[in-house]
């Protein structure tokens, strides 16, 4: 049986990722793919506890190597226990955020660095990374306009600097792989930034249906 693909989706706060997810879900869905989707941190019952304590409870210090730390403790028990299983099974998965969602957060907003995380990043996920990741990306200014009217969490109630650093590292990291990472501009229309994901995906569906 071949192995389910692996997609990620990617952004910083205010860049229409939520929106655009759901439209990535209504298309494969139409195209009659099987997957599940799911989220970091979280995916599991033991990751939702940790994303609480990340994201949610401001109340509790957290030092950016903790965060870091907890982070991929959720990966760990999301791979084992539902991304791979479902990879293997034949199914697609469909994460909102991954390692890239590190990368951005903990190493540029935290400046935790990228050798550190890619310690972490070589022991928990043993060579795993997405087939195809879509990184989409709007101007830091629009972003924090967009979001303003939202309930923060940890990292949307944070200053503007950080989250220069994070689309700062996002971008870094396409320019380092863009074979895998494509970046998808979402300052003009939600219709617009939906057919380029379709036009990224059209390719990669034909290869799966004709055996791959």
């Amino acid at each position: 049986m071949k192995k389910g693909m692996f997609i990620t989706v990617e952004g910083s706060d205010g860049a229409g990722k939520t929106t655009q997810l759901n439209q990535l879900v209504d298309y494969l869905r139409s195209e009659g793919i099987e997957f599940i989707t799911t989220r970091e941190p979280g995916g599991t019952d033991a990751g939702e506890l940790l994303r609480e304590i990340v994201l949610k409870r401001t109340d509790i210090e957290l030092s950016a190597e903790a965060e870091a730390l907890m982070v991929f403790a959720s990966r760990s028990q999301h791979l084992s226990q539902l991304i791979l299983p479902t990879l293997n099974s034949g199914k697609w998965v469909i994460s909102d955020r991954f390692t890239d969602a590190t990368y951005a957060y903990q190493g540029g907003g935290r400046g935790i660095g990228d050798s550190k995380i890619e310690i972490l990043e070589e022991w928990v996920q043993k060579g795993v990374k997405p087939d195809l990741t879509l990184l989409f990306d709007v101007p830091l200014e629009i972003g924090i306009d967009r979001t303003m009217s939202e309930g923060g969490d940890r990292f949307e109630d944070e200053k503007q600097e950080f989250k220069q650093l994070v689309r700062e590292q996002y971008l870094k990291r396409a320019r380092a792989e863009p074979q895998r990472i494509k970046i998808i501009e979402t300052t003009a229309s939600k219709e617009h930034a939906h057919n380029e994901v379709r036009a990224l995906l059209k390719p990669i569906l034909d290869q799966w249906k004709n055996g791959r």
